[in-house]
């Protein structure tokens, strides 16, 4: 294992010195380099990033890499994945041959193809929920011993590529029929690509169990749906600011410890009366909840009328903008021309002052338009003034 030999190495911090060598290393030699060197490297603008073999142990100062595509940290001595945030247009990430027990701090990193953790100490797999375009994962040579970690893969519809060798579950006598059955659209395991027919026989073989996991799956998504929908209720009664009205909510939170009241409904004839009283109380509430839901979709288009006419006022101003730009294009041609034929320097230089009106008018012209646009947006009244 390469960076074990590392180890005997001081660890290392990746700092700006360390990134800025990286990069300068990495990037053109040529004359494009020189001068890129010269006018100084923005980390922005760096797609691919190789800091392997550096004995760094702790993820670090990588938050101005915000367009990175690739990144290489395989060995190295890192113990936890961290750091990794703002690398959102991550494609590429090689972990492989370090110290790491956990999948942890990928939560960000949602358009992730190629995740490789091969050689390090990893018992679990878990914490990969936001990967949703992951196609190829290497976890071979850490320490994951329980095959129920395959399930947990279902749920990444576009995973090609696994590999696992080298772990304790690999050695169970049915490792390749499980993963064979379990995941259907894999294409390769262990960097063997898997045969068609292996996998047909692998799926009679485990039908009861594959059917009874898939039965399971479903009643979740169907938990999950249900429970998202709710959720998506209660914010649109959010919004409209009548959330727990359409119902016995808020009377039973009012009543909950009201010890007092609950003695007296003992009392006889209360309990009727308490009921009764209830019942009206449920009928404002839901009076009070339907008039919400009404204003709050009388708000929305009133909402949607005020932004269609901010799009049209822009649009409209938009608009006058290019054609003034056009129409100063088309005399700028012929205001050049006209220069460069002019012999006698008294024209040559009337015309050019001729030529700096002209901007300076088109310059007003633009500012204008956008006073009159700001202006336009401040106090046009919205479709509520009249109410």
């Amino acid at each position: 294992m390469m960076n074990r030999l590392y180890n005997s190495l001081e660890p290392r911090v990746m700092d700006d010195d360390m990134l800025k060598l990286a990069v300068g290393e990495q990037g053109p030699q040529e004359e494009a380099g020189q001068l890129a060197k010269q006018e100084g490297i923005l980390f922005k603008d760096v797609l691919s990033l190789q800091l392997d073999f550096q004995n760094i142990l702790r993820i670090d100062n990588l938050w101005q890499f915000e367009n990175l595509r690739k990144l290489q940290l395989d060995n190295n001595i890192i113990e936890r994945i961290e750091g990794l945030e703002n690398l959102t247009h991550l494609v590429w990430l090689d972990l492989s041959f370090n110290n790491i027990e956990a999948i942890e701090g990928l939560d960000t990193l949602v358009n992730l193809e190629d995740l490789s953790l091969f050689n390090n100490r990893i018992s679990k797999i878990d914490s990969l929920d936001a990967l949703v375009k992951l196609q190829v994962l290497s976890l071979g040579n850490n320490q994951i011993s329980n095959m129920m970690n395959i399930i947990y893969l279902r749920r990444f519809k576009d995973l090609r590529a696994l590999g696992l060798s080298g772990n304790p579950m690999a050695e169970a006598e049915d490792y390749r029929m499980l993963i064979w059955a379990y995941l259907p659209d894999l294409v390769y395991l262990d960097s063997r690509r898997i045969d068609e027919h292996m996998k047909e026989q692998a799926e009679i073989k485990h039908q009861y169990s594959i059917d009874e996991l898939k039965h399971r799956e479903n009643l979740i998504r169907v938990r999950l749906e249900d429970e998202q929908a709710r959720q998506k209720e209660l914010e649109e009664h959010k919004a409209a600011f009548v959330e727990h009205l359409n119902g016995s909510f808020l009377f039973d939170s009012m009543y909950a410890e009201d010890v007092e009241g609950n003695k007296l409904a003992c009392l006889p004839s209360v309990g009727e009366l308490l009921e009764a009283y209830k019942d009206k109380f449920v009928i404002i509430c839901l009076n009070i909840f339907e008039y919400g839901l009404k204003q709050q979709e009388k708000r929305k288009a009133e909402l949607d009328t005020f932004n269609e006419c901010i799009h049209e006022a822009i649009q409209e101003n938009q608009e006058q903008g290019k054609q003034r730009i056009a129409k100063f294009e088309e005399k700028h041609v012929l205001s050049l021309s006209a220069i460069r034929d002019e012999s006698e320097l008294t024209n040559v230089e009337t015309k050019i002052v001729e030529y700096s009106e002209d901007i300076t008018e088109l310059y007003n012209g633009l500012m204008t338009l956008e006073m009159q646009l700001v202006e336009q947006l401040e106090v046009r009244p919205g479709p509520w003034a009249q109410m």
